[in-house]
């Protein structure tokens, strides 16, 4: 199996931000490590594994292994859960509950988790365990309710189309509403996976009496990484919010000071030149409330600061004392937001490192200020392995036509690339005339230009504008000869559109849209393996992998 690596900058829509956390410089250096205080790319970060009390690791590890039992965990992931009791360090990650596992970046970030555990146990000579928390208290159904597989032709994506009339915590959404939409989807998710092994675990999962978001995302993603022992997370239960509701109990305390120390920071990166992540205002806070609504369900409110001592959610107004005693009482009504969610992560687990995406990367240059008031340390972040992943049909017809990847990007559609594949099967006759033609012209143009400058300045902006309109038509007759290749061989328009449809489907990366169970239903259990073994510190930007 070959894999190429590509640096980050070359990937579509990578923020500034994590481009250059991803390729420091000498320029940017002081900045970034006053951001991110660790190095990503040396297992220096190895050594940084936090201390907890034995009784915070009992009732931690008392909890992890009821849920990896619910969860349907093997004996490997019980014994991690019991190398966490014993003083194991935890590299952990994290993803929302998409419906039938998500996009392919659920599987690299797990993969990564795994193999950075591995790598640190190795180089410290301590145990580390792999933790994958899954964001069950988010409350963005409609990201999470839906799952894109390819067909021969298109992008399909199936949804359940749950609804909510409130913002409401996810994971504890049946994915079954009665509506018929659950079977559907499955009977069609299971055609396009050509009824794989994997489309039997959907089944299984999804369909099982009472599933949720939650229980299904969490037994599949126990199931496929099973030989690895990832152990996977549900936080939102009582028990793990009391283990982090000291975290709950300063976010409330000292609202204000970590409001002013966020608003700095923000304003810190603005004026080196990038931007802030997550929008921070006066009266925010960095929980959520949990509540009940006339129907009974958990609807999740965006806490925010009033007048004097009053905090407001939606309609209910409370005390910073009503809110403590919650935390005291019932610490699972309380909800971090996404700058604070990583701080609490890391006060329930002994975390030494979190791996994360581009954008949570980027909010940890955020959420480093909130790090360093409660916690009084900073995390290390790791950029999770960044991928696309190339079946052998479609690794040949780019080597037969030697496109590579950041050429695929560069086209964005199938009928730029075609054209650019046009261009390439032009005879070899037509290319030296184009050729020779082109360089004549610029080559007189530039003497031209020259000449008349040198009479007049305005002169020469004249004929700098006219050789630009004569470039620009010697460009359209290169593409009008490109485009009829194209047209004269159907065969170009046919493999551009399965490079594109496979390589970036719909202008989007392959890892944020195509679904990693699409990848799994070809592959089998190798590929978790696979990704894996690609997961280390080799490639710091983007890998293609022939698979």
């Amino acid at each position: 199996m070959q894999a190429e690596c590509y640096p980050i900058s070359m990937v579509p829509g990578t923020t500034k931000l994590f481009r250059d956390f991803a390729e420091v410089t000498a320029e940017n250096a002081r900045l970034l490590r006053r951001w991110y205080p660790h190095e990503p790319f040396s297992m220096a970060w190895a050594k940084h594994a936090p201390e907890l009390s034995v009784e915070h690791r009992g009732q931690l590890a008392d909890a992890l292994r009821e849920q990896v039992i619910e969860f349907g965990g093997g004996e490997t992931a019980l014994a991690n859960v019991e190398k966490l009791r014993n003083g194991a360090a935890a590299v952990v990650t994290g993803q929302q509950v998409a419906l039938f596992g998500g996009p392919l970046l659920t599987l690299l970030k797990a993969a990564t988790a795994v193999r950075k555990a591995q790598d640190a146990t190795g180089a410290s000579g301590r145990e580390h365990v792999p933790v994958f928390w899954l964001a069950t208290e988010d409350h963005d159904l409609a990201e999470v309710d839906q799952v894109s597989l390819l067909t021969k032709q298109a992008v399909e994506t199936i949804k359940l189309d749950l609804r909510a009339d409130q913002p409401r915590p996810v994971g504890g959404i049946r994915v079954d509403d009665g509506s018929g939409a659950l079977t559907a989807a499955l009977e069609r998710a299971s055609e396009l996976l050509e009824w794989a092994p994997v489309s039997d675990c959907l089944r299984e999962f999804y369909g099982a009496p009472d599933a949720t978001l939650a229980s299904a995302f969490g037994r599949l993603l126990t199931r496929l990484f099973a030989k690895q022992g990832l152990v996977v997370m549900d936080a939102s239960s009582r028990a793990f919010h009391a283990l982090g509701a000291p975290v709950l109990r300063q976010a409330i305390e000292r609202a204000e000071e970590l409001e002013a120390a966020l608003i700095a920071r923000s304003e810190e990166l603005v004026s080196a030149g990038y931007h802030a992540q997550v929008k921070v205002d006066s009266a925010m806070s960095l929980l959520f409330l949990i509540s009940t609504n006339e129907a009974g369900e958990k609807v999740r409110l965006s806490l925010r600061r009033g007048a004097g001592d009053v905090w407001k959610a939606g309609k209910l107004e409370l005390s910073s004392a009503e809110l403590l005693a919650i935390v005291e009482s019932e610490p699972e009504r309380l909800s971090p937001n996404a700058l604070l969610r990583a701080v609490f992560q890391d006060a329930i687990l002994p975390t030494v490192a979190y791996v994360g995406g581009p954008a949570e990367v980027a909010y940890f240059a955020q959420s480093a200020v909130v790090y360093e008031k409660i916690l009084g340390r900073v995390t290390p972040v790791l950029p999770r392995l960044s991928a696309t992943l190339l079946e052998p049909a479609i690794a040949q017809t780019m080597a037969a036509h030697e496109v590579s990847l950041p050429q695929v990007f560069e086209a964005k559609t199938a009928g730029e690339l075609a054209v650019r594949l046009g261009a390439r099967a032009m005879p070899i006759e037509g290319k030296r005339k184009i050729a020779a033609v082109g360089n004549a012209m610029d080559a007189e143009l530039g003497a031209l230009t020259e000449y008349m400058t040198s009479m007049s300045a305005d002169l020469g902006r004249a004929a700098g504008v006219s050789g630009s309109k004569m470039r620009y038509q010697m460009n359209r007759l290169r593409r009008m000869a490109a485009a009829f290749e194209a047209q004269k061989e159907a065969s170009l328009k046919k493999h551009a559109t399965a490079i594109m449809l496979n390589v970036f489907p719909d202008g989007h990366l392959q890892e944020r849209l195509l679904a990693g169970v699409g990848f799994v239903a070809k592959h089998g259990e190798g590929l978790v393996e696979l990704l894996v073994e690609h997961a280390g510190q080799e490639c710091p930007g983007h890998r293609v992998i022939s698979l």
